[in-house]
């Protein structure tokens, strides 16, 4: 038996369901197709920070397994196509959970059934179909918590090992890597991050293990704080799928197992993994989660449109330094701890109340793990139009974040080096700072750091003025 396995968002060997059956069938022609957003239909395309992750991903599965086919078109032209050229008697792949993905496998999966052959498809991305947690009454969940502790009970499966062995289908046919023309050029923005990440199966594995033996300890009460390592960074792997939720889950599982005293951090780690499954339970069930207010009554918000005030935001020269430091690690690197993401995309949507849609699309570019899923669910969350939001509007403290969670000023110092001779107490607050202490650490405000964009008091007030309008909506659709 002959079989097409359609490598997506799952390029790597060990605990791929629709790789290891195919295997076990007979021959394999793995295939990677490169879509634009034109062909496949996709309304929020892959952005640059992920398109550069994709291309060095590749290229370490491609190490791995040279019969890897990559192709360039529409999916729907080219896998039956293929299929045809090849001989197959089957097509596998795992499944993709985003809107234009299932719209397009669906009709892929129509006209392969058409002509006769296999089609299968098999759960690989996530730990549970979102379709498999129900609440009582049957519908889907739209609160985090009872989400979660439904989740705990379900069994994730077992791990499926890399096959022994493939034989592979004779296909001479493919295109280059390059040919898809995922890296940046001119200019290069992305020059220094193979020092800083390792893509790929190889990468994700080691990134996996480095974690869980130095990271995982103190999880619970460190993860907030973006000057110490107690965090994965593996959510760039999860959203090219280097990695598996699966793996992650085992893999911390045998570590708690091994450690009881890390029970309480590795429970609060793999909670963080099902937070991801959450926000695809959200989309798969909204659809329009990308798009539109998951609260309608948010349609009523009085939003601000400025450019210059979005483009003051996205470099980092907000005058407030930890949101600047979060938004200039994001430029430099394609990530941005989860705390700091919290805070910099409150400022954008309470301080400056600019339209939440802005900065899913800024951060889908820039982010290396910018899953659809978790963004448009992320930036809801922080906006108040979206599942799980608290019962009031929440409007983070850009100077008191910063000195809860940053409180000796290294990660300020780190990214926004211009300040790094104030003293920690006035590092939060440049602009409440005394004169003589700002001239003594060589700091001009508006000159060489500039003035805070908005006041926060007057911001913060403006904001709770504005969501009045939400909550007269909401009183007059009931």
């Amino acid at each position: 038996m002959k079989t097409l396995v359609w490598f997506r968002r799952d390029l790597r060997v060990a605990d791929n369901p629709a790789l290891a059956e195919a295997a076990k069938k007979g021959e394999v022609l793995p295939v990677f197709v490169m879509e634009e957003a034109e062909q496949s239909g996709e309304t929020h395309p892959l952005g640059g920070a992920s398109r550069w992750w994709l291309h060095h991903s590749l290229d370490a599965l491609k190490k791995e397994m040279p019969e890897l086919v990559l192709m360039r078109g529409s999916a729907r032209h080219l896998i039956p196509d293929i299929a045809e050229k090849a001989g197959v008697d089957a097509i596998y792949w795992n499944r993709c959970y985003e809107p234009h993905a299932i719209e397009r496998d669906t009709d892929i999966k129509s006209a392969l059934k058409d002509e006769g052959l296999e089609v299968k498809s098999f759960k690989a991305s996530l730990l549970f179909e979102p379709w498999e947690i129900e609440t009582k009454s049957g519908g889907p969940y739209k609160v985090y918590s009872p989400f979660w502790k439904a989740a705990k009970e379900l069994d994730v499966g077992d791990l499926v090992p890399a096959p022994e062995k493939i034989d592979f289908v004779s296909f001479d046919e493919g295109e280059d890597l390059g040919a898809f023309g995922l890296l940046p050029t001119k200019p290069n923005w992305a020059k220094g991050w193979e020092e800083l990440w390792q893509p790929g199966e190889k990468g994700a594995m080691s990134r996996l293990d480095e974690f869980l033996k130095e990271g995982l300890k103190d999880y619970g009460s460190c993860r907030n704080r973006p000057d110490m390592p107690n965090v994965s960074r593996l959510s760039p792997s999860l959203h090219c799928g280097d990695i598996s939720p699966r793996q992650i889950w085992a893999a911390t599982q045998q570590r708690i197992a091994e450690d009881d005293d890390l029970s309480s951090d590795g429970m609060k780690f793999l909670s963080e993994v099902a937070w991801r499954e959450f926000s695809y339970h959200l989309l798969y069930h909204f659809p329009k989660l990308p798009s539109e207010n998951w609260r309608s009554t948010f349609d009523a918000y009085p939003w601000r449109e400025s450019e210059k005030d979005l483009e003051r935001w996205q470099k980092g020269m907000t005058g407030y330094p930890i949101v600047d430091a979060g938004m200039r690690e994001l430029w430099q690197t394609g990530y941005m701890h989860n705390r700091v993401r919290m805070v910099a995309a409150s400022f954008l949507v309470k301080h400056l109340r600019l339209h939440w849609s802005h900065g899913e699309e800024w951060f889908r570019d820039t982010l290396l793990d910018a899953d659809l899923a978790n963004n448009s669910a992320g930036w809801q969350w922080v906006a108040g139009s979206g599942a799980d939001a608290a019962p009031y509007f929440r409007i983070f403290n850009p100077m008191t974040q910063g000195e809860k969670f940053d409180p000796e000023g290294d990660y300020i110092r780190k990214w926004v080096p211009e300040l790094k001779d104030l003293p920690t107490r006035d590092l939060f607050a440049p602009f409440e700072a005394d004169e003589e202490v700002l001239e003594e650490a060589g700091v001009k405000l508006g000159e060489t750091y500039p003035e805070p964009m908005v006041e926060h008091a007057k911001a913060r007030q403006a904001a709770l003025d504005g969501y009045e309008a939400v909550k007269e909506e909401g009183q007059n659709a009931s």
